[in-house]
């Protein structure tokens, strides 16, 4: 995107782990931010308004994903916009609804608003879940996860992502729009948001004692300074098009337990 243009953008779900990194690094390179949040009020949020810039250039709005209306507003007079917000649930009504009927309706306001690009933020769970692949095939951007796999799995997750990333390239053809899409793998780094999420919790399993072993397993991880930062840097190269994992290694589960054992030997980490 040009140098001087493109500084308005909206943020969907500003208050989440990638999200609230996103906001940081965005608010320091000069954007004016426009973040969308159930409740503005909320504690939860607090640590938004206490990023260096927020004062004179981050606005809270109020939104929800099904409310249309909401988003409108909030994406209004923006010059780009990154759909980060979607549930982290394994219950199906709570997964795939929402995140479907937001990308629709994030992608149509943008349509609306004639955004320069929407940035959306997927998963690599988009990409990875299908049996039909043979072992030694390199997992890229062209592949996607089975839906009747994901389902007869019981992965609403992984379902309700691929069925959301669909949603969004079958929208923004349809309302033209530019949309360039990020999947990351496990993102893992320090949280900026008071609450724990999903992700990292994968690691905490292991500190808290709730995991007595570890799985005989490989798991691809980024550091969410990483994937922010890819999210600018795709939103901001006129070039970039279709869809980027983001990924920095791969480290078997003993590999992991065994860095945690290094710097945490207080901790009943697993050692099988």
């Amino acid at each position: 995107m040009p140098s001087e243009s493109g500084k308005v953008v909206c943020v969907t779900g500003a208050g989440g782990f990638i999200a609230s990194w996103l906001v940081k690094l965005l608010l320091e390179k000069g954007y004016t931010v426009r973040g969308t949040v159930r409740n503005p009020d909320d504690a939860k949020n607090s640590h938004l308004r206490e990023l260096e810039g927020a004062k004179e250039r981050l606005t809270l709005c109020r939104a929800d994903l099904l409310d249309y209306q909401s988003l409108r507003e909030a994406i209004y007079g923006c010059d780009g916009v990154f759909h980060t917000a979607s549930p982290v649930t394994d219950d199906p009504e709570q997964m795939v609804e929402p995140a479907v009927i937001g990308t629709k309706n994030v992608v149509t306001a943008a349509a609306e608003a004639k955004v320069q690009r929407v940035v959306f933020t997927s998963s690599i769970g988009t990409v990875y879940m299908d049996p039909n692949r043979a072992p030694d095939k390199v997992v890229d951007e062209t592949c996607w996860s089975d839906l009747d796999f994901c389902k007869n799995t019981k992965n609403w997750y992984c379902y309700g992502k691929t069925i959301a990333e669909q949603t969004a390239w079958e929208m923004s053809k349809e309302k033209g729009v530019d949309l360039v899409v990020i999947n990351p793998v496990l993102v893992l780094g320090p949280l900026l948001q008071p609450t724990v999420n999903a992700s990292v919790l994968h690691i905490l399993k292991y500190l808290t004692g709730s995991a007595k072993t570890y799985a005989n397993s490989v798991q691809a991880y980024v550091h969410v300074k990483d994937v922010a930062l890819a999210h600018i840097l795709i939103y901001e190269t006129p070039s970039a098009s279709g869809r980027y994992i983001c990924a920095e290694s791969v480290l078997h589960r003993g590999d992991v337990v065994e860095i945690l054992a290094k710097f945490f030997p207080e901790y009943p980490i697993p050692t099988k």
